[in-house]
């Protein structure tokens, strides 16, 4: 029933009481114009995120049809990550922000700009893909720890549930429905086109946050004091997050969740084929319908936290997760299997978004690029381990085996997270 629509027994005061209740509850919130640009910078990226995530891949498969060369793509933008996530942290925190989101989105549009020229010229080659893509791990790096930490700047306290909301419901339109089919449309008109369509939106997204207000970054508590080594301000990072009990749980939760996140899904298609007993376009649809769980989560995470507060959404969220990785491990039926992915993706986002707007307010201004550069290297650290254990645990211990270990991790933190989160049970 629409709000306002009851029989003209109940008063109207009452009527226009409920109207005003709903429109407060669930009509979109002004978050300003600032955050505008900001969500629009990142919606491009997105978009370019998601072209790339099946572009880069396809182009690989135009050089080589070596297994080993084109997953070593995967494993080359990780390792980049690894090794320049800490410095850029530290960055981070020393230059202007929006100078860093700025300058490597626009760097990173004229790297695959770049390369597209060199493959539509014909002397692509696979060397020059591999340095390509290192060099878009590390700007990208760049780019996002700079958002993360500028949007604390942009919108109120209050409002970064809501904000994160609205910035994840855009990757993921971008991430998992616009932009992958698109990238490869483009990659069947040419080789050299997805290449261009990419290094155009990251191009136009650095434009984008041209448009955010210049402001320096806040200054250090001895910022009269020489400026120390970044080997020192990364470990004056490291030891304050060790004194958060709360800030180091959700660190440590991340990282603990990306073990049994990448455990799970790095075998998910041999899942799906042999368990399910699924084909590619089937395991193509329940990859769809677990995206919409996550969509859902982006609308409705930030009302659910006013309602409920950060522990009435994270401790469930969490123990959701670990209900879903169960009922995969004891299902081999493909409707089940399909909709407790998408409840285990609701909880991903619903995480997420929790997780990221805790962080930015619980984290002193000065120190965010280096809270999030840890936080990224937890996170990156769990999907190198989950993904190196996830093929001998299912080799040995079959396909179910990855599902159930990942229940049992997701049950650990849920107990983790409820006790460090009785240290500020106003959230």
């Amino acid at each position: 029933m629409i709000p306002g629509s009851q029989s003209p027994a109940v008063p109207t005061w009452k009527r226009v009481d409920t109207l005003l209740t709903w429109e407060l509850e669930f009509a979109p919130v002004a978050l300003g114009r600032d955050f505008r640009w900001l969500w629009s910078g990142n919606a491009a990226g997105n978009l370019a995120d998601g072209i790339a995530f099946v572009a880069i891949p396809l182009v690989a498969t135009s050089l080589t049809t070596d297994p080993t060369l084109i997953a070593g793509l995967s494993l080359v933008y990780s390792a980049v990550r690894m090794l320049f996530v800490v410095p850029v942290g530290v960055i981070v925190d020393r230059v202007d922000r929006r100078l860093l989101m700025w300058v490597p989105n626009v760097l990173r549009g004229v790297v695959l700009l770049v390369l597209s020229i060199a493959f539509a010229s014909g002397v692509g080659s696979l060397p020059l893909l591999y340095l390509a893509f290192a060099l878009v791990g590390v700007l990208e790096i760049s780019a996002d720890n700079a958002a993360v930490s500028v949007l604390p700047d942009l919108v109120d306290d209050e409002d970064l549930d809501r904000a994160n909301g609205r910035i994840a419901s855009a990757q993921l339109v971008a991430d998992e429905f616009v932009g992958p089919p698109f990238g490869g449309f483009l990659f069947s008109i040419a080789v050299a086109a997805p290449l261009a369509a990419t290094g155009a939106l990251y191009a136009a997204a650095g434009v984008l946050f041209l448009a955010l207000p210049r402001r320096s970054n806040p200054p250090t508590p001895d910022a009269g004091a020489p400026q120390p080594s970044m080997w020192r301000e990364a470990i004056e990072g490291g030891t304050w997050l060790q004194r958060q009990p709360l800030v180091l749980a959700l660190a440590l939760t991340g990282g603990l969740a990306s073990i049994a996140y990448m455990m799970t899904f790095s075998i998910l298609v041999l899942y799906a084929t042999e368990t399910l007993a699924l084909d590619a376009t089937g395991y193509g649809v329940i990859l769809a319908v677990s995206s919409l769980g996550g969509l859902l989560a982006s609308v409705v995470t930030a009302s659910l936290r006013d309602k409920f507060g950060y522990c009435g959404v994270v401790v469930p969220a969490l123990l959701l997760g670990s209900l879903t990785m169960v009922g995969l491990f004891f299902t081999s039926n493909a409707y089940a299997a399909a909709g407790l992915l998408a409840a285990y993706i609701f909880h991903v986002t619903a995480w997420n978004i929790c997780a990221v707007s805790l962080r930015q307010r619980l984290v002193p201004a000065y120190l965010r690029g280096r809270q999030n550069s840890l936080f990224k290297l937890s996170g990156l650290i769990g999907l190198v381990v989950g993904a190196a254990i996830a093929g001998p645990i299912a080799t040995v211990g079959g396909l179910h085996l990855p599902f159930g270990i990942a229940g049992v991790i997701f049950a650990g933190c849920v107990a983790y997270m409820a006790w460090a989160l009785r240290v500020k049970p106003d959230l």
